[in-house]
Parts: C-alpha cells; structure tokens; sequence
C-alpha cells in the first residue's frame, strides 16, 4: 500500500457532480448533447435530429444550459445551441468508450428459464 492517501472529493463536489450526472441520465438530453458534438445547432435543426418536438429540445436545452452543460448564442433571430465546453465533448467521448468497452467484452445472458450449461 502507498503512503498517499486516496482522493476523496468533498461532499459539495459530490453534490455537483451529481447533479451534472443527473441532467445527463435522460437518453433524449443524451442526444441532444451528442448532436452538438457537430458544432452549434438550432432547436428546428435539433428537432428534426434527434426526432423531438421544438418544445421538448428547448425544455431540455433549457435545462442543460441551466447546469452549464450548453451555452447559447443569438445570430440574428436564431439561437444557436453549443456545449459549454470541451469537459462535456470528453466526458461523453469516455462514457462512450466506456460502454463500448463493455459491450465487446460481455457475455451472452441466458434467457430466464434456459438452463445453465457450464
């Protein structure tokens, strides 16, 4: 064992990361942040990506801009839609890897009732 203790985050960055986690559970919020990984887009534009309502993109960019996790841009009389920044690009790209990882590496679950053969 090494004499360096483990880092322990405070529990006021827990709570932050938390909540950071938290706007991000929902897959529509999910892919909204994976469109704007193309550059800043507009909420039609979003829409028609992802296939949500105008209504339903803008309740939830609002939620992620409110959380820092996008930023907002008025061109004209347009408001075109970006991520915050590049910590948000990452912390996708890993969670992507992540599953990818996961998913090359997991066994086939037997259907409830098969029985197991070793």
């Amino acid at each position: 064992m090494t004499s360096s203790s483990p880092r322990i985050i405070t529990p006021h960055t827990a709570e932050h990361l938390a909540d950071t986690f938290s706007i991000l559970s929902d897959p529509g919020r999910i892919r909204i942040v994976s469109a704007l990984l193309n550059g800043p887009t507009r909420v039609s534009d979003l829409s028609d990506l992802i296939g949500h309502s105008q209504s339903a993109v803008s309740h939830s960019l609002r939620l992620l801009k409110a959380h820092h996790v996008v930023t907002a841009h008025r061109h004209g009389r347009e408001i075109h839609y970006e991520l915050a920044d590049d910590h948000i690009r990452h912390l996708l790209d890993v969670a992507l890897a992540h599953i990818e990882h996961h998913e090359e590496h997991a066994q086939p679950h037997p259907s409830p009732g098969t029985p197991h053969t070793p």
